[in-house]
């Protein structure tokens, strides 16, 4: 934040491309707490984001930064043919190549695909007009592509309370790593898309529902700093809420199914804390007869692709032993993980092996409960990998393109390393 300051001020040689400011902020994991826990509040990631933008100007970023900060592009291509794209990127020798090309660390895993959108699920299966409070689902990137079970539940529990469910129309994005990596032009182009294909809905008041934190606090936080004056992006801004939030606002009368006894350990993605505030969904479990801990830690360590990033695993780790991931393997099989964030939720299954519920999972699993105590066998049953429909690839056809992928990958790192060659020659 100093240097920042000194930068400004005219202080800092080269300021916007500044090699001294650029290290201060690799390590930022843009969780905002700053903002949350700063008395001053300090917006330390929005500083970055604006730096990286002048940084990187007329220069190439690095592998990374185009991997994660495009994720909205690759993964629309992966899931063209889900069953081909996992057997690249989970088959030892093929990964080995993408995470290389991604600029991921080894140990990381590549997020799996789901056999099926949440929005081609949504195509054959989304219910007919009840006539209730209309409500706009959000299919951000994350979860629509690797965990669409999880939006699925969102909309379960939507229309079992009455709403009139709907998605836009169009695939969308809000750009949330592309505004990490400072990608601010690309960003706002995402942004201008949203704001032409929501107008209607906007302005007619539908709410908006995000079940993705980074990308629910963009719309409540991001929006509004890069469209400060615009009327569209304000009333945006204010008619997103989380799940809880909608349901407590906008359903007179809601109460919450019951779960009680059951315990959880609950983490709190760290945007939801810093933008959001968790006081509803504080509120929600204990209405719930949740018993729960939440481990005294602000960040995941994942901290969106932060962690996956090669140069910062191992602080991407160290971040999450603090508290989440030991507490995370001393709890009983039979104890719930609650965790929103995409990020989160990897950091906790890649590290323990526990697969983390959504809030949405859990109000989903206690209506369907009746009352009764959850079983482990129910949950796995409830949140199987094959919950909704696969495709198919031929074994055949897998091994053909298997082959042809490490012929191709072969002849690049062949062109890399000659090239690298000649020019140190």
């Amino acid at each position: 934040a100093h240097l920042f300051f000194e930068m400004l001020q005219g202080d800092v040689t080269d300021g916007w491309k500044s090699e001294e400011v650029k290290e201060a902020i690799g390590l930022c994991l843009a969780c905002k707490g700053c903002v949350h826990d700063c008395p001053v509040h300090v917006d330390i990631p929005t500083l970055k984001a604006e730096f990286l933008s002048h940084y990187y100007e007329g220069r190439l970023r690095p592998r990374h930064a185009y991997a994660f900060g495009l994720i909205h592009r690759w993964a629309r291509l992966g899931a063209l043919v889900p069953e081909l794209t996992n057997l690249v990127t989970q088959t030892p020798g093929l990964c080995e190549i993408v995470k290389w090309a991604a600029g991921m660390h080894p140990e990381r895993q590549v997020p799996r695909f789901a056999p099926r959108t949440f929005r081609s699920w949504w195509k054959d299966n989304a219910p007919a007009d009840v006539g209730g409070r209309r409500v706009m689902l959000w299919p951000d990137t994350f979860n629509n592509h690797f965990f669409p079970d999880t939006l699925a539940a969102a909309a379960d529990v939507l229309v079992h309370e009455g709403c009139e469910v709907v998605i836009p129309h169009r695939v969308l994005c809000c750009g949330r790593p592309l505004y990490d990596y400072g990608m601010l032009r690309t960003a706002k182009s995402l942004w201008e898309r949203i704001l032409s294909e929501l107008e209607a809905e906007i302005r007619a008041g539908t709410p908006l529902v995000g079940i993705e934190p980074s990308c629910t606090a963009a719309f409540r936080d991001e929006l509004r700093n890069l469209y400060p004056d615009d009327d569209l992006a304000r009333r945006l801004s204010a008619q997103t809420y989380t799940l809880p939030e909608l349901l407590r606002s906008h359903v007179p009368g809601w109460r919450p199914p019951r779960l009680p006894g059951e315990k959880a350990i609950v983490h709190f993605h760290c945007h939801h804390q810093s933008v959001m505030g968790e006081a509803d969904d504080a509120s929600l479990l204990e209405s719930m007869g949740i018993d729960y801990e939440q481990p005294q830690s602000t960040c995941c360590g994942m901290a969106g692709s932060f962690g996956f990033e090669r140069d910062h695993y191992d602080l991407s780790q160290s971040v999450g032993e603090l508290a989440l991931l030991p507490a995370v393997r001393r709890a009983p099989h039979d104890t719930m993980i609650l965790a929103d964030g995409f990020s989160c939720r990897t950091q906790v299954l890649e590290a323990t092996g526990r697969r983390p519920l959504h809030v949405a999972e859990v109000l989903q699993l206690a209506r369907h409960t009746e009352h009764r105590r959850l079983l482990p066998e129910y949950r796995q049953a409830v949140l199987r990998p094959d919950a909704l429909e696969r495709g198919h690839v031929s074994r055949g056809a897998k091994v053909l393109i298997g082959a042809s992928l490490v012929a191709v990958g072969g002849l690049v790192a062949y062109r890399l390393l000659r090239d690298r060659a000649g020019q140190a020659g």
